[in-house]
């Protein structure tokens, strides 16, 4: 999207506001409230999840967060909840130039009186806890508002909490575990932990029973307990049983909720450690999952779903792991070592609780912090003067501190203007550079600023585009010695990976899912996408049914940009040595991204090593320059530095230019927050979808740490724990619900008294609902009867004929016993199932509107599950009011439908593929080979592609419903039939040229079909 920086009356309009806005003193801005249309509920579109970090002590708050990493955040009230602004100084800049010097910004004010809760009067008038005392009262932060979405036993009471309880009890009392309270929780802090209140996902776990009070603060000194005792020796596997002694008795409940949180969602006994190895499961007992790319997600989802007990499957359409994460060997003709050459992803953004920090201590890696020295040379070779430099440095970030206040002013405007407008528009207006010099030096750093967001400052959203500055890891920026692919060939040991295995199609229902990979059909009871956003908004991938457009909206919305590189190997060192780091300025502003910055891997690689970058603009022409012409313009340029002083730029023995923008599996580099977007975004892809059965992580699916291989790895643990969860939740239910279908006959019984009075029947197809229920998505029970069709529809048999020309609902009803007819059922909306009986075409037609369309199944009575059950009650009270239902089981009914309820389940059958159309029932292990049978045509006449039998045995195990569920493919069905009368289904779908389905119909009735009248 082009922008004229010179026409912004959004900008221009509040310039003289802005000025006197910026000239009150700092103290009285940030308590003033911000804007009164800002105070709308949708001036807010990317609320960042509040961060007060303070330790709960009477000290004085602005001394506390003195020692904070997070002590330059500001805090503004906004509608309901807190809101964070990055700081002035964005960090982001510091991936391409480290800086030790940053600009002071202002302290946060004290926390309002709605910010401060009282806890619960102690037994004793305050603990000591190391060399502070806790009293009686303490900030949560917005304890409130985040338990306001938690409605319920666990919400905190406020009023509650203010009345005297009637005796002291020993949980009242705030724990003292050691006198390391202060350190542990800065500790915690780095883990991405907040010192005095709940995250939304322990919150969610339901760490606490009620949230914000006493229980809250033993548990956060738990939490903090553990995860420090962890970080002081990562090779070693924390037990509960290491705290027993330490944590009083009376909260051993609260540790018992600490530790499962901590070790469920990764953030202690993770890595690859042997004591952690040691805890895999030798042989795996739980659900099936399949782990779409390689990559540090996939790889660190997939280890930590194996250790949980999963059986697990990654498909890779490389012919390596690591994903965007890609270390070559380099080598010297006839000279060993080899270099190691980062092509992707390299720099350690922050070692203060990275987990690859972590991973790298584990291994005993060496990580080498990138120093801060960055010296600048000129287009001509000579270095740019030091002063100038500074001078020009501390300009810029004047700027952007210029801009990060404007944008607070102008509320909801900022959302549709870019940073690059905002940025240009003072650069005019209160700083223009006033030599050629000025000009180029300020184009490096919107060069570098390029490169930290991988986009193009025309493209970054003014408003969020450091939304995640809050959460930086801190700590040095550092290199891995040999190369970040040493941690990705740690991750991938003995985890199962299927290399070239590109995904053309995901098929998922609340009964699993299906993945497609060229004429292969992989089935499982969940997958995890782990794919990047370019891959998403490529729409390389088709989801059947499609993402909800919520999702799809937010991969439209957010930025992918891209980041490329020239590695050189020379024959030896002539740079120095003592930098890691030096940039080079451009004539050209619209190249200014161009080789722009050179990072120097000599010290790290394993031999003479150079890598030049390539951001912004610069770096998606450099996706079409020749690779012999760039490395001539790069050594162009050092020659052009070091010639000058009598040191000779040799030729490099070997070279390798990046084209990550044309790369099929990422078309891009990373994400960031494109103008329209905001940090929601993340957090929308991130959302699963199915009941529970897709899942997707990556770095653009974590608000907090996107762009970042961390924050790849980090959601990659957390999907794991959200997978658990469903997985976990589904067994229950299965067991409830086999428990509560003791009555089946009864059942079957009152079911078919109901749909012999049908509120809606065309075709094949019957539906019953409550008539009294006006909601248009109140549930509605849908059948499908497969019967001997009337004579009409066999008006040629002859054996001349060739039957596959026949509809797939015709050949199914042909081969049944005529004595016979088969129900099938699912639940869809009153409101869709009166669509379903617009849809034209017939009953072929309505199938396949069900199949594609909706992605429903279709399952047998007893799979129905207990949502059925209350529709079936409400209908039989209904009717019972206006006239008795009868109770007469009769063998005949109506013709009757099934179709698959957009939330009902899949269940387990095997897997026939027709081109990108495919039968499925998910719930197999692992992966099935797939023998090729014969192209066959489908209603149209039109040749499908070979379809594909999965050989591998069925393989029960528990879901959300019960085993007997099926799904009914758009192009050849799966049914599942209690009746032996159907045990010669096979044969008869051979001979008609149809691949022989799965039988195992033990779920679906069959009666006697009653003479037409």
């Amino acid at each position: 999207m082009s922008q004229n920086f010179s026409n912004l009356p959004s900008l221009s309009d509040t310039l003289s506001e802005f000025d006197r806005y910026v000239s009150q003193p700092q103290t009285q801005t940030q308590t003033q409230p911000q804007t009164e249309t800002q105070t709308q509920p949708q001036t807010n579109p990317n609320p960042i999840p509040p961060q007060i970090h303070t330790i709960p002590t009477p000290a004085p708050i602005s001394s506390t967060l003195d020692h904070h990493p997070f002590a330059t955040l500001s805090i503004h009230q906004h509608s309901d909840s807190r809101i964070l602004t990055g700081p002035a100084i964005p960090k982001k800049r510091r991936r391409g130039r480290p800086r030790s010097s940053i600009l002071p910004v202002p302290r946060p004010p004290l926390p309002s009186q709605s910010q401060v809760l009282s806890v619960p009067p102690l037994s004793r008038s305050s603990v000591d806890v190391g060399n502070k005392s806790i009293a009686g009262r303490y900030v949560v932060g917005s304890g409130i508002s985040s338990s306001a979405q938690n409605p319920g036993p666990s919400s905190y009471d406020s009023s509650a909490s203010l009345a005297a309880p009637s005796a002291p009890d020993l949980s009242d009392e705030i724990i003292v575990i050691n006198k390391e309270a202060t350190a542990e929780a800065v500790i915690a802090l780095t883990a991405g932990f907040p010192a005095d209140i709940l995250t939304d996902e322990e919150i969610e776990f339901g760490v606490v029973s009620v949230v914000g009070g006493i229980e809250q603060v033993n548990y956060i000194l738990i939490r903090n307990h553990i995860i420090a005792k962890w970080r002081e020796n990562v090779w070693k596997w924390v037990d509960k049983e290491m705290f027993l002694d330490v944590v009083p008795k009376h909260c051993h409940s609260i540790l018992d909720s600490a530790y499962n949180y901590l070790v469920t969602y990764g953030y202690v006994n993770f890595g690859v450690a042997p004591s952690i190895k040691e805890k895999m499961p030798a042989e795996p007992g739980k659900s099936s999952v399949i782990v779409v790319g390689a990559g540090l997600a996939g790889l660190a989802a997939a280890r930590q779903l194996m250790r949980f007990g999963f059986k697990v499957t990654v498909l890779e359409g490389r012919r390596r792991a690591g994903g965007r994460v890609y270390t070559m060997r380099m080598e010297i003709p006839n000279k060993s070592p080899t270099a190691a050459a980062d092509l992707g992803g390299s720099v350690l953004t922050g070692t203060l609780g990275n987990p690859l920090a972590i991973l790298a201590r584990q291994l005993s890696y060496p990580l080498h912090k990138v120093r801060e020295t960055c010296p600048i040379y000129r287009v001509d070779g000579s270095p740019v003067d030091g002063k100038l430099d500074s001078k020009v440095e501390a300009a810029f970030n004047k700027l952007l501190d210029k801009v990060s206040k404007l944008r607070q002013l102008m509320g909801d405007v900022a959302v549709d203007i870019s940073l690059g407008a905002a940025l240009e528009t003072f650069r005019d207006l209160y700083g223009k550079p006033v030599t050629d010099e000025e000009m180029k030096l300020f184009n490096w750093h919107f060069a570098n600023l390029e490169y930290a967001n991988a986009g193009l400052l025309s493209k970054l959203s003014l408003a969020f585009w450091d939304q995640d500055d809050p959460y930086d890891m801190g700590g040095d920026h550092c290199f891995l010695s040999g190369g970040n692919g040493r941690l990705v060939q740690a991750l991938m040991e003995n985890v199962p990976i299927l290399y070239e295995k590109t995904v053309s199609t995901i098929r998922y229902g609340s009964g699993g899912v299906q993945v497609i990979a060229g004429n292969e059909v992989f089935e499982a009871d969940m997958a995890l996408c782990t794919v990047p956003l370019g891959v998403l908004k490529n729409g390389s991938i088709k989801f059947i049914p499609e993402l909800p457009q919520r999702k799809l909206d937010g991969i439209r919305r957010l930025g992918f940009g891209l980041l490329n590189k020239v590695a050189m190997l020379f024959p030896h060192v002539f740079w120095e040595t003592d930098l890691d780091t030096f940039g080079h300025l451009s004539e050209d502003p619209t190249h200014r991204g161009e080789f722009f910055l050179f990072y120097n891997y000599a010290t790290v690689a394993g031999g003479p090593l150079l890598i030049a970058l390539v951001a912004g603009e610069a770096a998606h022409k450099f996706e079409m320059m020749d690779p012999a012409d760039a490395v001539n313009r790069v050594l162009r340029i050092l020659r052009g530095i070091y010639e000058p002083r009598g040191i000779i730029v040799p030729q490099p023995v070997q070279t390798v230019c990046t084209r990550w923008g044309g790369d099929p599996f990422c078309l891009g580099s990373y994400s960031n927050v494109a103008v329209g977007a905001s940090g929601d975004d993340y957090d929308i892809l991130a959302e699963n979808v199915g009941d529970g059965r897709l899942f997707f992580a990556g770095e653009a699916t974590t608000r907090r740490y996107p762009a970042t291989m961390h924050g790849a790895f980090l959601s990659g643990l957390r999907e794991a724990a959200n997978m658990a969860y469903f997985a976990n939740v589904r067994s229950l239910n299965a067991n409830n619900e086999r428990s509560c279908s003791k009555d089946a006959h009864s059942c079957a019984t009152l079911l078919a008294d109901l749909f012999r009075e049908p509120d809606l029947e065309f075709g094949s197809y019957a539906v019953i609902f409550v008539k009294g229920e006006a909601d248009p998505k109140s549930t509605a029970i849908v059948r499908i009867t497969f019967s001997e069709p009337r004579r009409k529809s066999h008006d040629t048999t002859n054996s001349g004929v060739q039957h596959s020309k026949k509809s797939l609902f015709q050949q199914l009803q042909s081969h049944f016993n005529q004595q016979q007819e088969m129900h099938v059922f699912t639940l869809l909306s009153r409101e869709q199932a009166f669509q379903l009986r617009e849809v034209r075409g017939g009953d072929d037609m309505r199938l396949h509107y069900l199949t594609e369309k909706l992605g429903v199944k279709l399952i047998g009575r007893k799979g129905l599950g207990p949502n059925a059950d209350a529709v079936i009650a409400a209908i039989k009270a209904e009717r019972s009011n206006s006239k008795p239902v009868s109770s007469a089981l009769k063998s005949g009914l109506p013709k009757s439908k099934a179709a698959v309820g957009k939330q009902k389940l899949i269940r387990r059958a095997k897997v026939v593929r027709s081109g990108s159309n495919m039968m499925h029932h998910p719930k197999i292990p692992y992966i099935k080979a797939l023998n090729p049978l014969p192209q066959m045509e489908n209603s149209n006449n039109s040749l499908n592609t070979p379809h594909k039998v999965c050989q591998s045995s069925l393989i029960s195990s528990s879901g959300a419903t019960s085993s007997d569920d099926v799904l009914m493919p758009p192009s050849h069905p799966v049914i599942r039939h209690d009746s032996s009368h159907f045990a010669n289904m096979s044969l008869a779908c051979q001979n008609v040229g149809l691949p022989s389905p799965n039988i195992d119909l033990s779920n679906v009735e069959m009666t006697r079909q009653l003479p037409e009248q």
